[in-house]
């Protein structure tokens, strides 16, 4: 009977796409002697009462948010000098950290050792599927899931804050953001100051893919919201230097992927006919998030990979080359299904050019 429940839930997976986007999850890696383990935290009335007064500060500070607060805060604490049957206290976290949903990581105390590392381990994550992306401290990681936070000595009433000790608050300004807008310009209401920049300076860091705040003379806030990544390829674009853009992506990566498994593969005969339904539920997803505003309006599809597909079936012992377009379509592809789409997400007004005639 075809997909009804795969269309259905790409149908509520895109009408929640906006809600989902605009309260993500940060997760922070926490160095104590107490209150050790993994918490889950929902608002700053959960942080555990052992910690640190530094350690609650960080929490506090994620929970700040941007236009929302953060859905929730995952926490895991760990002791440096423990000992572990495995690996070390670090790795012990980082694996606990796999199991759960999170969209922004932070380790307010790493040490410059452990930044490649934690690079390294985000892209693993996001290579099996896992769409995460961190915020880290002076970090030119050249990544479009790392943010290069670079900003110092920010001051907020009496304590003064490293970059690596806002980190927190960065990451979840930006989970609080929804994806209909950009962290460019946010302000940082409770920031009094911060170092100061030339405009050369704050444009020279902006290239250089740092996300940075500034003084604009009445308030402190967001430079650019920019990922790390600089240099570019055919595969990854501009687009990719842009935090907003990136959401999205990952979002929809994440949506389109878990409903596939979750709802099709191994549970429909794979026919012509069920492949274009999955198509057209797809499609439907994407409508949707064209209707809230984080697609372009028609630039967006999916269909039948032809040149893959032809490809595939060439190396099975097909003669494609009398075949027509549709009948390649249509051709039996075993357990095989190549899909191609294309998706044109919006970004945010951040560049106005205004002539005056008089």
């Amino acid at each position: 009977m075809g997909l009804p429940q795969v269309n259905i839930v790409f149908k509520t997976l895109g009408a929640t796409a906006i809600q989902r986007g605009e309260r993500g999850i940060v997760a922070l890696l926490l160095k104590d002697t107490a209150a050790l383990g993994a918490h889950v935290l929902t608002s700053i009335t959960d942080i555990p009462t052992g910690l640190s007064a530094a350690n609650k500060k960080q929490i506090e500070l994620a929970f700040i948010g941007g236009e929302r607060t953060p859905n929730r805060v995952v926490v895991y604490v760990y002791d440096p000098n423990s000992t572990v049957t495995n690996g070390t206290p670090q790795d012990v976290a980082l694996n606990y950290l796999e199991t759960v949903k999170f969209d922004y990581f932070v380790f307010p105390e790493i040490e410059e050792a452990d930044k490649t590392k934690i690079t390294t381990w985000i892209g693993l994550q996001r290579a099996n599927g896992k769409m995460v992306k961190a915020v880290l401290p002076h970090h030119a990681a050249d990544k479009e899931y790392i943010i290069n936070f670079t900003t110092e000595n920010i001051v907020v009433g009496d304590t003064t804050y490293t970059a690596a000790q806002y980190c927190s608050r960065i990451a979840g300004l930006i989970a609080g953001t929804p994806l209909t807008i950009s962290t460019t310009f946010q302000p940082l209401p409770e920031v009094d100051s911060v170092q100061s920049y030339t405009k050369d300076q704050l444009n020279q860091a902006i290239d250089n893919g740092e996300f940075v705040i500034y003084h604009d003379g009445e308030k402190v806030k967001v430079g650019r919201g920019v990922t790390s990544l600089v240099t570019t390829t055919q595969d990854k674009g501009d687009d990719f230097k842009k935090i907003k853009i990136v959401d999205i992506l990952d979002l929809m990566y994440m949506d389109i992927r878990k409903t596939i498994e979750d709802k099709y593969i191994g549970k429909y005969a794979n026919s012509y006919d069920n492949k274009v339904l999955l198509i057209q539920a797809i499609n439907a997803y994407y409508e949707q998030l064209e209707i809230d505003g984080l697609l372009d309006t028609g630039k967006n599809s999916a269909e039948i990979d032809l040149d893959a597909q032809r490809v595939y079936l060439r190396s099975i012992g097909v003669d494609v080359d009398s075949m027509k377009d549709q009948q390649i379509k249509e051709a039996n592809t075993r357990d095989k299904v190549f899909l191609l789409s294309r998706v044109r997400p919006l970004d945010a007004i951040e560049d106005i050019d205004m002539k005056v005639l008089i």
